[in-house]
């Protein structure tokens, strides 16, 4: 029974020197093996693998991409204004054996000091531009140039900065309100452009239609002097024909519409001798004559 006893005890003990001894690499980690906390080997590779117990111990790194985000933060530009700014960075551990010594292993650590090394690129990055150039010109230039230095600051720490993104972009108070007034001073500038713009516009549609007003009453004036001339003339030839046919009837006829337009106007005197050629017909419808 003793016998038996001891058996399992030494089963039990070469089970568990036997599972000590080795360890399993997933494709998504990185592994680490140290022998009293100096790095042993950091390039494994995913599979089963062997190890000292007790002398050796494996830690485990993820492969997967990290974010880190930072809260709302303020940062000058070149005028000195200060901007509030909320980013984030894409990171993923690229030199285990480095990272190791840099940070310890500590996510914790890494993380701080990769938002220090970012928040400097923001510094130097913001300093260099205004505040138009900031939040819209020039930020795709902007976010590339945090990005390469982020990149060249974080490979000494065994990490890869894959992004670097500004989320939100916000005005401090007083920045607002410089901003607002700048915006309305332009807003204003642009409209009273566009206002004088409009009336020179206006002051030329006018003035082109007038001088096409003028031109169309002179040449209708033009057309109805020919037209007004063609028909005297044809009214003259026809009463040259009327004259010809019946020289008498005609001059009664026009001393008729002579009388017409001379007599009964009116308060107006007409004083004429009785024997007048003008009366003639008059004189002729006399009874007796």
């Amino acid at each position: 029974m003793a016998i038996n006893r001891g058996l399992i005890v030494l089963l039990l003990l070469g089970f568990f020197l036997a599972t000590s001894a080795l360890f399993m690499v997933d494709e998504r980690e990185h592994a680490l093996k140290l022998r009293f906390g100096e790095i042993v080997d950091s390039d494994i590779e995913s599979g089963l693998h062997f190890k000292i117990p007790i002398v050796n111990t494996v830690t485990f790194y993820p492969r997967r991409m990290l974010t880190i985000t930072n809260p709302q933060e303020l940062f000058l530009t070149f005028e000195k204004k200060n901007l509030i700014v909320d980013f984030f960075v894409k990171w993923r551990i690229e030199d285990v054996a480095a990272y190791y010594r840099a940070t310890g292993g500590d996510e914790i650590i890494a993380a701080q000091r990769m938002l220090e090394i970012v928040k400097d690129g923001i510094r130097a990055e913001f300093a260099k531009r205004t505040v138009p150039e900031v939040v819209s010109a020039e930020r795709r230039e902007l976010m590339d140039g945090m990005l390469r230095a982020a990149q060249g600051e974080a490979e000494r720490f065994g990490i890869d900065v894959v992004d670097v993104r500004v989320k939100r972009i916000e005005f401090s108070e007083e920045v607002s309100e410089s901003v607002f007034n700048r915006m309305r001073q332009e807003r204003a500038r642009t409209a009273a452009e566009l206002r004088a713009e409009g009336a020179e516009n206006a002051e030329l549609i006018r003035a082109d239609a007038d001088r096409q007003r003028t031109v169309i009453i002179a040449e209708a004036y033009r057309d109805a002097e020919k037209i007004r001339g063609a028909g005297d003339a044809e009214a003259a030839q026809i009463y040259a024909q009327a004259f010809e046919q019946n020289p008498e009837f005609f001059s009664f006829y026009r001393s008729i519409q002579a009388y017409q337009r001379s007599l009964g106007q009116g308060n107006d005197v007409l004083v004429l001798d009785a024997d007048s050629e003008f009366l003639q017909y008059f004189n002729q419808s006399r009874p007796g004559r």
